[in-house]
């Protein structure tokens, strides 16, 4: 198995990649390699004066970046050879198994989708994060800020995928799968979700529990919570600045620190034709080396194939 990390991706590269690197290196089997996809001169020395062996990796010489702030298409066609464009030329030749980056998130959504491709059957691919729930158990919210403005039809489809990421990557196996909207009578939400509801309450393909609103994110009412990607972004904003402001109130709380973005390392795009993970932009290096670790495990849970076996 092949990963690729781009080196110079997110706020503190190259340094902090490479420290990552060098911590799920060590995590990793023997079979998985880690490829770092950047300034190879300056990456193979970083490794050097933190103690690791150059021998452990592969490289790709990069020294061309997609900016924060640059425009994803415009980037991606006129930097084909930028770290970005280089991993995902080399996901679409199958050259790499996973591709991670903590750089332009745009640039990562459109080279999913247009490098790699969506799978067919799949109208909108999706992200998810996530759900540290109460009890200690883990659910799953999508989307949360690929899509956001969305039909009937693409909210139940995230339902499905949902449902088997949940089954694949979490291990659980019947998710139940919630709507989320403005409350749990079946009339409630806005016409998108009311539509919506029909399909998810008619599916065999789901254990549709009903709707649920924003205070059941974590709680144990639902596995997997369906909604469009402005609402599941600002359910998730809220959460991450709900962790800050405890931490910067001195409190440790061992469900509170389940909300460390760090944890977690990135999340997939779910729905395209290969693994691909887009880390925060302010990854440091415990945030990369889950980062890696998790396209990993999201490589051996075979979502893609089941995606695409669902959906054919």
């Amino acid at each position: 198995m092949n990963i690729g990390l781009d080196v110079l991706g997110g706020d503190f590269a190259p340094l902090a990649a490479v420290k990552g690197a060098l911590l799920a290196q060590k995590e990793l089997p023997e079979h998985v390699k880690i490829v770092l996809i950047g300034n190879e001169a300056e990456t193979k020395q970083l490794i050097t004066e933190l103690g690791g062996k150059t021998s452990k990796f592969e490289y790709v010489h990069s020294t061309e970046v997609i900016g924060m702030g640059e425009h994803p298409t415009k980037a991606l066609s006129q930097k084909p050879k930028s770290t970005i464009g280089l991993g995902f030329s080399m996901l679409k030749a199958q050259e790499l198994d996973a591709f991670a980056s903590a750089g332009n998130s745009g640039a990562m959504m459109v080279g999913a989708m247009f490098n790699v491709k969506t799978i067919p059957g799949v109208i909108r691919p999706v992200i998810a994060t996530e759900l540290p729930k109460f009890d200690g158990g883990t659910g799953l919210l999508l989307d949360v800020g690929l899509n956001a403005d969305v039909k009937p039809d693409v909210l139940y489809q995230f339902g499905v995928i949902g449902s088997l990421y949940a089954q694949t990557y979490l291990k659980i196996e019947k998710p139940r799968v919630a709507l989320m909207s403005l409350g749990e009578e079946a009339e409630k939400g806005n016409l998108i979700t009311q539509a919506a509801y029909t399909l998810f309450k008619d599916s065999t393909q789901l254990n549709f529990v009903g709707n649920v609103e924003g205070r059941d994110c974590f709680n144990n009412k639902a596995d997997v919570i369906a909604c469009d990607g402005f609402t599941g972004n600002i359910l998730l904003k809220q959460a991450e600045s709900f962790y800050r402001m405890i931490k910067k109130r001195g409190i440790d709380d061992e469900y509170f620190n389940r909300f460390n973005y760090e944890l977690y390392g990135g999340t997939p795009i779910l729905g395209v034709n290969s693994t691909v993970i887009v880390g925060h932009g302010i990854s440091n290096d415990i945030a990369t080396k889950n980062m890696i670790l998790q396209a990993k495990r999201v490589v051996d849970s075979k979502i893609t194939d089941l995606i695409r076996a669902s959906f054919n």
